[in-house]
């Protein structure tokens, strides 16, 4: 242990050079305009796993962005780890929110803040110098293959062509993704369960126009205010959701399994404190841990309508969007969700108006078991470095292609996740603490070592 401590210390500022130069590349892939800087983010990966060890690393390219490749494979006795990672991230905007340009990586009070820090080229950067180490200190202790792709903030659309493609190419024993969060640095925590997603975009359409709204105000129906009222209805009084059906396949957790979940640490003031709020909002019956980890959600990501610029514009909109995610728990289905959606929201508009249902992406909840070698291997790993046993937890997030590999592959994954919740994934002021990122990289050859160990 204190052998890669001393390495890590050694090499930090490099360490950080290289992972804010991989910041500072753009590499938005929901926006066109970033096409030029998506791809310079892949080759500048291929081009670091190169640099770290790894073997026939290729730049794949799909129908979209490029998958890098890469591999090590030195004895084909040991068991094999496959790391997913990915290289986009999720558009800036509002810009006028950031304390710092998101593109140029800035340290404030131990923490990096960019675009991407934590979600996800951090997380996964984390394995490359730790492979790095394993390699220059001769403790390779798994075989080992990389696949950072591109397309994961746009639903990773490409992947599931690629991994069809390449079943013997990426065959392992175990998949590892750190693209999710602990409770803190003081409490280390496995996720052990990730909500699937339904995304879909709405699209209210009354007049054929826009119409002056002193002059048609009252006479025709407006679709802003209409959708508005359609997306109030979704939850009743108790903060369900009012789609029939939505609930039918949804897996109960006993009440044991319940205590346990909530028998993680959790300050409820500090959370209402750090969010700014002054009560919290939920499900009536679940705690806010049930409410983030184990239930199903409905939530708009994105409203707009009519006229939104500077000053005053007195307009009837012709047409309303939203857009809407809906958050999976286990049994639950992404295209069956969607669906009843679609046929709810299409019955409970009312004739004035048409509407549209515009399905986007989606992906599968998942559970990944506790008794298996891996999850034991990044316990013992975590217990190591933080002198602490870490605490099984569930995600609020998705990572659909989880399930992906396990229908694809017949692989199960680890979630060895060293972000924080309030590390403001998506958000402006996006963070990662450096802490967090060299004990990540402290940990990942642990991992690999304590795997060999327990596979025998």
């Amino acid at each position: 242990m204190q052998k890669i401590k001393n390495y890590v210390e050694a090499n930090k500022q490099r360490f950080l050079d290289e992972l804010f130069e991989l910041l500072r590349f753009p590499s938005v892939s929901a926006d066109p305009k970033y096409k030029d800087d998506v791809v310079k983010t892949a080759n500048y990966v291929a081009e670091k796993l190169k640099e770290a060890g790894a073997d026939k690393v290729e730049v794949c390219p799909t129908a979209g962005y490029p998958i890098v490749y890469g591999e090590k494979i030195f004895d084909a006795n040991l068991p094999t780890v496959l790391v997913y990672g990915h290289y986009d991230v999720q558009p800036a905007d509002p810009i006028e929110l950031w304390e710092t340009p998101p593109f140029e990586p800035t340290i404030r009070d131990g923490k990096i803040y960019a675009r991407g820090s934590a979600d996800d080229k951090g997380q996964f950067y984390m394995h490359v110098k730790a492979f790095e180490y394993m390699m220059q200190n001769d403790e390779l202790a798994c075989n080992i293959k990389f696949m950072i792709e591109g397309e994961e903030e746009v639903g990773s659309a490409n992947l599931g062509i690629f991994v069809a493609a390449n079943k013997e190419r990426l065959k392992a024993d175990v998949i590892v993704i750190s693209d999710t969060s602990m409770i803190s640095l003081e409490q280390p925590s496995l996720e052990t369960g990730l909500r699937g997603l339904s995304y879909v975009e709405v699209e209210v359409t009354g007049p054929n126009r826009d119409l002056h709204s002193g002059v048609y105000g009252g006479a025709v129906g407006n679709p802003a205010t209409i959708l508005a009222k359609l997306i109030a209805s979704l939850h009743d009084e108790n903060n369900h959701i009012a789609i029939p059906g939505f609930y039918d396949d949804v897996l109960e957790l006993s009440a044991e399994e319940r205590k346990e979940l909530n028998e993680a640490p959790f300050d409820i003031e500090e959370y209402k404190t750090d969010l700014g709020v002054s009560e919290l909002w939920g499900e009536k019956g679940y705690t806010t841990i049930e409410r983030t980890g184990i239930r199903p959600t409905l939530e708009v990501n994105g409203i707009w309508g009519g006229y939104i610029g500077e000053g005053a514009k007195t307009v009837l909109p012709s047409k309303a969007f939203a857009k809407i995610s809906m958050r999976l728990v286990p049994n639950q289905n992404s295209e069956r969700i969607t669906t009843l959606f679609k046929n709810h929201f299409e019955k409970i508009a009312p004739k004035n108006v048409k509407v549209e249902v515009k399905p986007h992406h989606g992906g599968e909840p998942v559970v990944t078991p506790t008794d298996s070698v891996a999850y034991k291997a990044a316990e013992k790993a975590l217990e190591e470095t933080f002198n602490k046993k870490p605490i099984p937890t569930r995600g609020g997030g998705s990572i659909p292609i989880v399930a992906l590999f396990e229908k694809e592959l017949g692989i199960k994954t680890v979630l060895l996740g060293f972000g924080l919740d309030s590390d403001n994934l998506h958000s402006p002021n996006e963070k990662y603490g450096i802490e967090n990122y060299l004990k990540g990289i402290e940990t990942i050859p642990l991992f690999h070592k304590y795997y060999a160990e327990l596979s025998k």
